[in-house]
C-alpha cells in the first residue's frame, strides 16, 4: 500500500485483475447453471471491463454509454442484456443498431416503444418480487405485478417481439434466502404457463443481489446463498431453460482497495477529527448512493480512541463516520478501505473541484 501511494498518492482505488477473476471463477463454480451477466453500472472502468471480457463474461448494460463500453472493451452484441426497464426512444434504436437485441421490460408503454423501435426483439418480462430485508429495495421501482405477466407476455408476442422469458431482483445486498425461494418459484410458474400457450420462454434472468462482506468480521452469505439458488434452479427449471444473472456489486466489490491520506487534524467536542483526501462524494459515494457501510483501516498501530472522519469538500454532508476506534494519526497517514470496487468510483463527483481516485489496477 505505501509503494502505492508512493507511486500514485492519495486517493487512489486499487483494483485487483487476480481478484475479479477470482469473484468470476468463484460464481461460476457456485452457479454452474446460472452464466454471469456483468453488471457494469458497479464499476464500468475501461480496465475492469477487459478483465471481464477475458473472463468470458456477458454483461448487463443500462444505456447506449455502457453498450459502447462493452464494445470498446471487445465485447460483442451477442454479449449483452439492454437491462433497463425504461428505455429513451433513441436508446432503443441505437442499440439496436449496434446488434442489442435482448432486453427487459415491465409494462405495457415500453412494450410499444420496444415494438416499433426495435422490431423482432427478444423481450424478457420483470416481475415484481419480494425484496425483504435487502439493503436497496428495487422492486419499489421496478417490475410488473406477477398477476399481470402472462397478458404482458402474450401482448409482446402480438407486436411481434419474442418474449423469451422472464427477470427479476431481489433486491441488493440480500441475505433473506426466502426471497431467492419465492422469486424463482414465481418464474417457474410463469416459464411453464408461457410454453403452454407457444410462448419462446427459455431464459431466466435471477437478476443480482449477492452478497459480499464489507468487514472482516461479516458473515459470508455467499455460500449459504448459491447453495439455496442451486437448489431450486434443479427442481424448479428443465435443463433446457437457460439461467442467467447479473452480478455486479459480487464481482467487483471485493476486487477493490481505497487508499486515502489525512489532509487535515483537529479536536472537537474532545474527539479527534481526521479529513481525508477522499470522501461520500468521491469513491465513498456509496455511503450515500448504495447505503454501504465500510471498514476503515489504517496502517499504524498504538492506543485507538474514538475518532470522527470527514471527507474534503467544504460541506457538512461529507463526514464519513463519527465513531471509528483509531490510533491517533498524524498529517499524511494512510487510510484504507477494502471490498470498496463497487458503486464506489462509479459514482464519484468533483464537487468543489476536488478530482475522484485515480483507478489503478494491480495484479
Amino acid at each position: 500500500m505505501q509503494s502505492l501511494v508512493r507511486r500514485h498518492g492519495t486517493p487512489v482505488m486499487a483494483i485487483s485483475r487476480d481478484a475479479l477473476k477470482r469473484q468470476v471463477t468463484r460464481f461460476r463454480e457456485a452457479l454452474p447453471r446460472v452464466e454471469p451477466f456483468y453488471a457494469i453500472k458497479a464499476n464500468s472502468h475501461p480496465e475492469v471491463l477487459k478483465v471481464m471480457v477475458s473472463t468470458k463474461a456477458n454483461f448487463d448494460v443500462a444505456s447506449i454509454a455502457e453498450i459502447d463500453a462493452v464494445l470498446a472493451a471487445g465485447g460483442k452484441p451477442s454479449q449483452m442484456i439492454f437491462a433497463n426497464t425504461i428505455k429513451p426512444v433513441e436508446s432503443i434504436v441505437a442499440a439496436t443498431q449496434r446488434g442489442v437485441d435482448l432486453m427487459t421490460f415491465d409494462s405495457e408503454y415500453e412494450l410499444d416503444k420496444i415494438a416499433e423501435n426495435a422490431p423482432g426483439a427478444r423481450v424478457l418480462l420483470r416481475i415484481k418480487v419480494p425484496n425483504i430485508g435487502s439493503v436497496v429495495e428495487l422492486s419499489l421501482k421496478f417490475g410488473a405485478e406477477p398477476a399481470d405477466a402472462m397478458d404482458l407476455l402474450i401482448k409482446a408476442h402480438k407486436l411481434g417481439l419474442r418474449p423469451v422469458g422472464v427477470s427479476f431482483h431481489v433486491g441488493s445486498q440480500c441475505t433473506h434466502l426466502e426471497n431467492y425461494i419465492e422469486a424463482l418459484e414465481l418464474a417457474a410458474i410463469l416459464v411453464r404457463d408461457a410454453k403452454l400457450k407457444q410462448l419462446p420462454a427459455e431464459i431466466v434472468d435471477i437478476g443480482g443481489g449477492f452478497p459480499i462482506r464489507h468487514f472482516d468480521g461479516d458473515e459470508d452469505y455467499f455460500e449459504q446463498t448459491s447453495a439455496v439458488i442451486r437448489r431450486e434452479i434443479d427442481r424448479l427449471f428443465d435443463p433446457n431453460v437457460r439461467l442467467i444473472a447479473e452480478p455486479g456489486r459480487f464481482l467487483v466489490g471485493p476486487a477493490g482497495t481505497l487508499l486515502m491520506r489525512v489532509i487535515g487534524k483537529a479536536i472537537r467536542d474532545n474527539k479527534h477529527w481526521y479529513y481525508l483526501d477522499d470522501g461520500v462524494y468521491g469513491a465513498l459515494s456509496g455511503m450515500i448512493f448504495d447505503h454501504a457501510k465500510y471498514e476503515f483501516k489504517v496502517l499504524r498501530g498504538g492506543r485507538t480512541q474514538l475518532s470522527t472522519l470527514a471527507g474534503p469538500t467544504c460541506d457538512s454532508l461529507d463526514i464519513i463516520s463519527r465513531g471509528e476506534d483509531l490510533p491517533e494519526m498524524d498529517l499524511g497517514d494512510v487510510v484504507y478501505v477494502e471490498n470498496v470496487g463497487a458503486y464506489s468510483s462509479a459514482s464519484a463527483t468533483t464537487f468543489n473541484g476536488v478530482p475522484p481516485a485515480r483507478v489503478v489496477m494491480v495484479p
